[in-house]
């Protein structure tokens, strides 16, 4: 298998563990705190990270890694989490699957300054359809304007893209798996009192007082979307290239909009079935255009 096909692929299987984000986090947010949600997850998360370190016995990641690790933390493990949590407090999932929809072409704008990758214009022109349509949409569905639970969704996607970018380049170097496990641990001293804080402000028993349906849906999110989904998602994005691999995310919107509709039973307005169809043409042309990877620099 090819290094190309091999990104695809795990790629591919991180997108799909990435696509039930948003409903599970829905879910969660519905009885669970917003903050505790976003934040929480990754304390969960890390503890599964220092028991595999300790498990391969890891060494401690060279002092020059860790401002890039400290990157991907900020970007995927506090931004991304938090910022989705706190607006979908307000949004559908269905319509913040569309919106997320931007993030492959912020992820290979990142991968530009920070991965040295090439894309090439075919590429960007594709990068700029699933843009244009997801920015499109907000408008429409916001009644002429953005609302702020959009505008919050857009930092995540920004803070998620400087993420991807960043660990898909270090993981060429240490690995996806330790990529995500590190960025997890750096993170964890600074999120625990944040969570507490939150906790303490809400009340431990409103804060967590959730049925089933919503412990499950945190649980989902700090498994799998928070630790499992990024070893497919690094080595993917380390095998094949950060910014050609990060336009299968194109296709995470689609999935989303599905799972939202068939589990959620959240309605999808003629507005959201357009606007998913457009990303979905644009992870075509991307795929068909031509990208020079990044060299790798060790």
């Amino acid at each position: 298998m090819t290094s190309e096909r091999r990104g695809l692929v795990f790629g591919g299987l991180g997108v799909l563990a990435f696509s039930f984000t948003l409903p599970a986090t829905r879910v969660a947010v519905a009885d669970l705190d917003s903050t505790f949600v976003g934040l929480g997850r990754a304390l969960v998360a890390a503890a599964l990270a220092a028991a595999l370190l300790l498990w391969k016995r890891e060494r401690v990641p060279e002092r020059r890694l860790w401002p890039r690790i400290s990157i991907v933390a900020v970007g995927v493990v506090v931004g991304f989490p938090l910022f989705t949590a706190l607006a979908l407090r307000d949004l559908p999932s269905a319509h913040s699957a569309v919106i997320v929809g931007i993030l492959p072409a912020a992820t290979a704008a990142m991968a530009v300054l920070r991965g040295g990758e090439r894309p090439s214009a075919g590429f960007w022109l594709a990068c700029a359809c699933g843009l244009v349509s997801v920015l499109v949409f907000a408008v429409v569905e916001g009644a002429g304007r953005p609302r702020v639970a959009d505008v919050l969704v857009l930092v995540a996607v920004a803070l998620c893209a400087v993420g991807y970018a960043e660990g898909g380049a270090l993981a060429r170097e240490i690995g996806g798996w330790r990529v995500i496990c590190w960025a997890l641990i750096f993170a964890a001293p600074f999120i625990l009192p944040a969570v507490l804080f939150s906790l303490a402000r809400t009340g431990v028993s409103e804060g967590l007082s959730g049925g089933t349906g919503a412990w499950l849906g945190f649980a989902y999110v700090s498994v799998v979307s928070m630790f499992l989904g990024f070893f497919a998602w690094y080595a993917g994005l380390a095998a094949g290239g950060v910014a050609s691999v990060g336009q299968i995310q194109l296709v995470q919107p689609v999935l989303t909009v599905l799972w939202s509709a068939a589990l959620l039973g959240e309605e999808v307005t003629l507005y959201t079935f357009l606007a998913a169809l457009l990303v979905l043409s644009s992870v075509a042309l991307t795929q068909r255009t031509r990208v020079r990877p990044a060299v790798n620099r060790k």
